[in-house]
């Protein structure tokens, strides 16, 4: 198995862990294979309640490891077949129905930006910084961040990041909504465990159904948004997860 990305399952928590801090915990096809089975695995377990993304080193992810494409990846189809790779496991994290916290330290750039933007919900250092990167090497955006980004920070502000050498500090990526909060450099992990373990404290169903409805309600009508909420509120009305706090909160 490689160790290019770490998963350690522990009490209904998958920390997921990118583990090449000698390249800035670039991505060579080795973890793309590995990212696309660790979501597969995520999505399909059922003891899985909640995600804690974060990476080893001093950067949390440069995205494509560049030197290697130059050198062993192969030709523009075999690069190809690599987003394809790294792609499917995106769509298996961001459909899993499991929120993801993202705890992020230093260096976020190119497709680095479409693995931290898999997280519902980012933690970064103060020492954190966003850079786009694609065009200083003349390729394009991959990773999901085509959509992601402009999801996260509008089409406007996406634009300048892809299209310019801007460099975001973590106060402008939080202003930005880039991500969720800063928290100082050694703060970040234990920030965002503890959001991590709220959602398996919660109503863990409850949190990856939102989720899903949120995530699911632009490609859709009003309406069939409507539908999916009704039907979705009254699958969780049953359950004894929400029995029981419904109960609870009845009583205050």
């Amino acid at each position: 198995m490689s160790d290019t990305i770490l998963l350690e399952v522990t009490d209904g928590l998958a920390h997921v862990t990118l583990n090449r801090p000698e390249r800035l915990n670039a991505i060579n096809p080795e973890a793309a294979e590995r990212w696309r089975d660790i979501g597969r695995e995520i999505a399909e377990r059922d003891d899985i309640g909640a995600v804690l993304f974060d990476a080893a080193g001093r950067a949390f992810c440069a995205g494509g490891d560049v030197r290697e494409m130059g050198t062993t990846v192969g030709d523009g189809s075999a690069i190809a077949a690599h987003a394809d790779v790294i792609h499917a496991g995106h769509v298996f994290f961001r459909e899993s129905g499991k929120p993801i916290v993202a705890a992020v330290q230093g260096a976020v750039a190119g497709g680095g930006l479409g693995f931290m933007l898999c997280a519902d919900v980012i933690v970064a250092s103060d020492q954190a910084s966003f850079a786009s990167k694609y065009s200083d090497i003349g390729l394009t955006p991959d990773c999901g961040v085509s959509t992601l980004l402009p999801e996260a920070v509008g089409m406007r502000r996406a634009l300048e990041l892809t299209l310019t050498s801007r460099r975001l500090t973590a106060a402008e990526a939080l202003d930005w909504g880039l991500v969720t909060e800063v928290v100082d450099a050694d703060a970040v992990g234990q920030r965002a465990r503890a959001i991590a373990e709220a959602w398996l404290a919660g109503a863990t169903g409850a949190f990856g159904q939102a989720k899903r409805l949120l995530l699911a309600s632009s490609g859709r009508s009003f309406q069939q948004n409507l539908d999916d909420e009704a039907r979705t509120i009254g699958a969780a009305f049953g359950t004894p997860e929400a029995q029981a706090r419904i109960a609870a909160f009845a009583t205050r």
